[in-house]
Order: structure tokens, then sequence, then C-alpha cells
């Protein structure tokens, strides 16, 4: 932060380029400076997530090389602990270069080796020597690695910090409702029109298959996301890194982090491909599919109240129009799909920049990381808002239910195994035709009595499936 003493103000900084200006209070050195000046493009620095994935990879990096005894103990506490305070996001001030900058995430990379380093020298723990932000906080590690990590780690984080929790509770919401509607028999549509009935408790429990299948599967690509290729140095080989490093620092990370990570086997890939990163994007692109199926699910429920199916009534959370006094809207819905469809957009850019390398390394990977923790961020936030704010509250409208059911035509299919299908038809036919039920349709055409047909059209019984009545009432 600068303060009003300092404001305006600027000291030298120096890097192999030369010399230029930087703001006095500024952490940052002159890599940094550069970068600022070179991507005035969006405003938006990198996400929270990812500074905090890069301190936790400085931090280890500084613990496995003061082990393996190539830094010096003070200057890795003093490293370390810096780079602990960045994790934490106390300095996320001075983290300012743009996503839209080197495509190797350089300039990022450097930012936090210039801030850990300040902020080392400034604790005085590092003894006499001052912390150089490459020989020292970078030291067996390079951009090209380091920020593929980060990817991985901040990704990771994410997910299992944030989404999945949040995917759970959506899940446990939904079931639980569900569970107090099992006996309320609607009709069900197929193309928009109707259908035969399902109960409540059915078509909600579809929306918890899709979002337990999602879960499943974005676990899955966690498997090979947690594989770091930290260590590969600079196109994968390596080079400048002991090769003890790698192993050692996932394993650090891991404690770090408090969950698990692992060497990557092929370093070379870990670079060259993000080809994982793209692999979670595509499960959070499915997920993002499956919130939109429920949020229209819902929309179409809710409709009306009057001039619509009004089968739910959703919490009331602010004034619907400027314009119509007493509009409610569904507004919890509309804001899924518009967040859903943004991580839908997220991932074709994801999928682009993941086809973006060439040889030895990706140059898209700041697009990756940020696009791919707004994705999970959005998919985290909106599946808590569906849960408390939209299905918690939800309200049945079980009187509009019912007669819309009662004069669904289609509880005639239950009777092809008795008066087959053409006959079936005619009844349906005839009983849209005149806005009748179709149990008093069914009992003229077919002469059958009342007490035989009801069983056969009750919605609770059909919505259980199976084979109903006796074959051989008039073919099919």
């Amino acid at each position: 932060m600068t303060s009003k003493k300092t404001a305006g103000r600027t000291r030298v900084e120096h890097d192999s380029m030369g010399e230029l200006q930087v703001p006095a209070d500024a952490l940052w050195g002159a890599q940094t400076q550069r970068a600022v000046q070179n991507f005035p493009i969006s405003g938006r620095p990198m996400p929270r997530g990812f500074i905090r994935a890069l301190g936790l990879v400085k931090a280890a990096a500084a613990e496995v090389n003061a082990g393996l005894g190539l830094l010096p103990k003070n200057v890795a506490g003093a490293v370390r602990a810096a780079a602990l305070e960045v994790a934490a996001g106390n300095w996320d001030a001075h983290f300012p270069v743009d996503i839209y900058q080197t495509g190797s995430g350089t300039s990022s990379n450097m930012n936090a080796n210039e801030v850990i380093a300040a902020l080392a020298n400034a604790s005085g723990k590092a003894g006499k020597g001052r912390v150089h932000p490459n020989d020292h906080v970078n030291l067996g590690q390079s951009s090209n690695d380091v920020v593929p990590t980060a990817i991985r780690v901040s990704a990771q984080l994410a997910v299992v910090e944030d989404l999945l929790p949040a995917l759970r509770h959506l899940r446990r919401t939904i079931k639980q409702r569900a569970r107090g509607l099992r006996r309320v028999v609607k009709t069900g549509r197929t193309h928009l029109m109707d259908a035969m009935p399902l109960t409540f408790e059915q078509e909600f429990g579809a929306w918890v298959s899709q979002l337990k299948s999602a879960e499943g599967r974005i676990e899955d690509s966690l498997k090979r996301l947690r594989r770091l290729p930290l260590g590969g140095t600079a196109i994968g080989s390596g080079i400048n890194a002991d090769p003890r490093f790698g192993a050692r620092a996932a394993k650090a990370l891991s404690a770090l982090a408090g969950t698990r990570f692992e060497s990557a086997e092929d370093k070379f890939e870990g670079l060259a491909a993000q080809d994982d990163a793209v692999e979670l994007s595509g499960q959070l692109n499915a997920l993002a599919v499956a919130l939109i199926k429920i949020a229209n699910d819902l929309r179409w429920m809710n409709s009306g109240p009057l001039a619509g199916l009004g089968e739910i009534e959703l919490p009331a959370l602010q004034p619907g129009s400027s314009i119509m006094p007493g509009k409610v809207n569904p507004v919890i819905p509309e804001a899924t799909v518009m967040a859903a469809a943004q991580v839908i957009g997220h991932h074709a850019a994801i999928t682009i920049a993941g086809q973006t390398g060439n040889f030895q390394l990706n140059v898209t990977l700041p697009l990756i990381a940020a696009n791919l923790l707004e994705s999970i961020q959005l998919l985290a936030n909106v599946s808590r808002l569906l849960a408390d704010d939209c299905i918690a509250g939800l309200r049945v409208r079980e009187a509009r239910v019912k007669e819309a059911l009662d004069r669904n035509p289609i509880l005639v299919t239950a009777l092809n195994p008795v008066i087959g299908y053409e006959k079936g038809a005619a009844i349906a036919k005839q009983a849209y035709r005149q806005n009748r039920p179709v149990l008093e349709v069914a009992r003229e055409i077919t002469g059958l009595p009342e007490k035989t047909l009801k069983p056969l059209l009750d919605p609770a019984v059909l919505a259980k499936g199976g084979i109903h009545g006796k074959a051989g009432g008039g073919g099919g």
C-alpha cells in the first residue's frame, strides 16, 4: 500500500535489461514493473487462488532446497516464512501483473520471486547476505515448471475446498426435498408436452444423479491433475535442479496444502501440454450443463403463476419488474444459467489455450489458470445459492399439479396392454378435444367398468412403471 508520504515517489531498480523506476512502496522489482508497463490489457490481476499456489510452491521449494543443502537454512527459513505470508493473502496488492501477459507466466513467477525476496530481506531473518529473487527464491525452478505446477495446485485446492463441498451440499438439499415429496405425483413431460406421470422425488432424483455423476467425473480428473511437473525446470529435463527436488517438493506441498500431490513421472508432458487442465475444465463444462438443466426445469415448473405451469413456487427474493407491480421472477435459476454459460465459454477458451503450445512449452498458461479458477468459483457459488435460496424454500402447488394430472390424456398409455394402441389413441384424442378426464372417456369407449379402469389409470401406480392389466383387449 502506498502511503501519503511516498505517493507518486519512485525508486530505481534494475534487472538484466537495465534500470527503471518502480513505485517506492512496491515490494516488487524491475521485472514485475516491466510487466505492469507492457501489459495494460484487462486491468485484472491473476486470481487469489493462483497467488496462494505460487506462495505454497515457493515455500515448499525453500524447504526442500534447505534439506538438500542447496540453500542456507536461515535464508530458506526467511524465504519460506515470506512465501507463506504471500500464500495467506497478506500481500495481494503487490501482485499487479495482468492475466494477459507472457504466455509462460514468467512475469507472475518473477512477481512472486521479487515480493518474497523483499519480504525475506525486510524480516532480517536471512542474516547478512541479501535474498535474491532468482538465486534463492527461484532456486531449482523455472517459470516453465512453477506456473504449470501452480495451475494444478490452485485448481485442485479450489475443487477440494470449495467446489466439491458446494456440490455435495446442493445434492443433499435436493435429495432432502425429494424425500418429502415422494408421494406427490405430477405430469411428466417429453418435448415439453404431457407424458406419463412421475413423482417429484423421481424428477428431483434425476438431478441428484446428474450431480453425483458430475462429482465423480471431477474427482476422477484430479487423479491426473495432482501430478506436478515441478523439478522439470526449463524444458522438463530438470537442468539446475537436484534430481530429488521434484518428489520432495510434491511431498512438501502436500503437507502445506493439506491435500495430496505427487511428482509427475514425465515432466516434459507437464510443461509441454496442459491436457489435465483441459480435462478438468471439460468436467466443469459438463457440470455447467447439468446446472443449466436443473435451473431451466425449475424455471418451467415455476412459470406463471397463472398462465404457465405453476407447479411450484420459488422463494420470492426481490421485485421482478420496474414497471409491473407484484411481479416476482426466478432470479437464482437465471443467475445459475448465466454463470454456467460463462463456464462453458471459459472451457472453449481453455480448449484453445490447451492447443497453444509448441514443442516443450504451452504459452497460454495464465489464461488457463484464470479461467479454470473462475469456472470453479462460479460453479461453487451458484451451487450454494441454488441449494439455499431456491430449492430449500420451494413450495409445491399440489392442487394445481393434481388438476393437470387428472386431465392428462396420456394416462391412457397404461391401457395399451388391455385395449391396444389405436383404441388408446382415440381415447386420448377425444379426452383432449373435449377437455375431459381420461377416465370418463375410457369408460364410454371401452365399456369397461370404472372399478376396472381406475386402478389402471392411477397416476401413483403408473409412476412405478411396469405392465398393468392383461393383454388381448384390442390389438396394438
